[in-house]
């Protein structure tokens, strides 16, 4: 089999006055990511992971935050777009797997509707995608609720 794994990391500040979105799923909290889309990190954290796995460039070459098209949009679009890219290419995903690393909100109670959403954006089965949450235990800006980060892995296969 011709597998190959990719790894993915995103982060964003916390910002009053904008949702919160997180793997496709809005939260109800006081505060968003900043950023050019819904800044959804974990999505592209996993968009970074698949793109890394199948040796293209990363998100911001395929989306440039310079490009108004892509102002506030749903990251699960670009989700979809990449897994079109890479099947295009001939890539199939045998499973992804995140963490999240957030002070605030409590992300645990939420992880199988992100499971559900990343499922519909991706194609794959829930039980082919990982998801945990964590804290930063009050360390650096995360661990001070001012960012949210996610790191990610993607399995793929060239069928």
């Amino acid at each position: 089999m011709n597998l190959r794994i990719g790894h993915g990391y995103d982060i964003h500040r916390t910002i009053s006055g904008r949702p919160l979105v997180l793997g496709g799923v809005r939260f109800e909290a006081d505060f968003g990511l900043d950023g050019h889309s819904d800044a959804d990190c974990l999505t592209h954290a996993l968009c970074d992971a698949l793109l890394g796995a199948a040796a293209l460039p990363d998100i911001g070459h395929f989306f440039p935050n310079t490009d108004p098209a892509y102002r506030n949009i749903d990251s699960q679009l670009l989700l979809q777009r990449v897994v079109a890219e890479l099947a295009a290419r001939g890539w199939r995903i045998v499973n992804l797997d995140a963490s999240l690393i957030a002070e605030r909100p409590k992300i645990y109670p939420r992880l199988a509707d992100m499971k559900v959403a990343l499922a519909r954006s991706t194609g794959l089965e829930v039980s082919q995608i990982g998801l945990k949450a964590t804290t930063n235990e009050g360390v650096d800006e995360i661990g001070r609720g001012l960012a949210i980060a996610a790191h990610a892995v993607a399995l793929i296969e060239h069928v």
